[in-house]
């Protein structure tokens, strides 16, 4: 794809917006976000960007903190979210992707794992 011409489908467009939404995301971490984005039957309508901001949240949440050990030890989504959200910000910094604000830690997310 040629710098400033339109994406050609929908993968193109997903990982254009990852790209803007994280411009440090590796490679590898990129495809694997990417895949989970195109894969959620929950994002198969959202716009790029949101896809990809789920997809990439997603992503990063179970990857990188330890949410899915609390829901394992019977933490409610909610509350293990709270816990894990200074890892997930610190994921996504390391990224150069935004921040998610306390509150809007309990949004949704693409399907998990």
């Amino acid at each position: 794809m040629s710098v400033g011409s339109p994406p050609l489908n929908r993968r193109d467009a997903v990982a254009a917006a990852l790209a803007r939404l994280a411009p440090r995301l590796p490679d590898f971490e990129a495809e694997a976000a990417l895949d989970r984005a195109l894969a959620s039957p929950g994002l198969r309508r959202a716009a790029p960007e949101t896809a990809a901001r789920l997809a990439l949240i997603t992503y990063a949440r179970h990857v990188f903190t330890d949410y899915d050990d609390l829901l394992a030890d019977g933490y409610d989504r909610d509350s293990a979210r709270h816990f894990v959200l200074d890892d997930l910000n610190a994921a996504l910094a390391a990224w150069g992707a935004a921040p998610i604000p306390e509150d809007e830690a309990g949004e949704p997310e693409a399907d998990p794992p």
